[in-house]
C-alpha cells in the first residue's frame, strides 16, 4: 500500500490492483468481500454502502472519464468514546473505484492503529497469490 497526502492535510492508503490480480470481477464483488470482513470482526459493524459514482452522475458533476464506477463501504470499529473528538473521525469508509484495467481501494488513515492495520489486511488480502 502506499500512503500519500490528499489536499496537504488527508492521509490516504491506495492500493492499486490490476484485475487480473484479483476473483472479484466488479465494485459490487469487492464491496460485498469487505462486508464479510467487517460482519466476521468481532467489533466491526457495517453500516452502509455509499454509491458515490450515480450520486455524482445524477447531480451532473464531473467524473473522471477513467473511472467506471466508485462506491464506499462504511463501518465502525469504535469500542470506545474517550472524547468528543472521536466523531469527528468515525466511522471508517473505504472507498472501492474500478478503472479500465485496475480497482483502486483507497481510505484516510484511521486514527486507531490497530484499526489501520486490520484496514491494510483486509485490502491486501484481495490480491491473489
Amino acid at each position: 500500500m502506499k500512503q500519500t497526502t490528499f489536499k496537504d492535510k488527508y492521509p490516504v492508503w491506495t492500493l492499486e490492483l490490476e484485475k487480473t490480480e484479483v476473483t472479484q470481477k466488479n465494485v459490487p464483488e469487492i464491496l460485498a468481500y469487505f462486508k464479510s470482513k467487517i460482519e466476521a470482526h468481532p467489533i466491526a459493524v457495517y453500516i452502509a454502502t455509499f454509491d458515490h459514482y450515480s450520486h455524482t452522475k445524477n447531480q451532473g458533476g464531473a467524473i473522471n472519464p477513467d473511472i467506471k464506477d466508485m462506491q464506499n463501504i462504511i463501518f465502525c470499529f469504535g469500542p470506545e468514546i474517550p472524547n468528543t473528538k472521536v466523531g469527528a473521525v468515525r466511522p471508517r469508509s473505504i472507498a472501492v473505484c474500478e478503472l479500465n484495467d485496475k480497482f483502486v481501494i483507497e481510505f484516510m488513515e484511521a486514527p486507531s492503529e490497530k484499526a489501520q492495520d486490520t484496514m491494510e489486511v483486509w485490502a491486501k488480502a484481495l490480491k491473489q497469490d
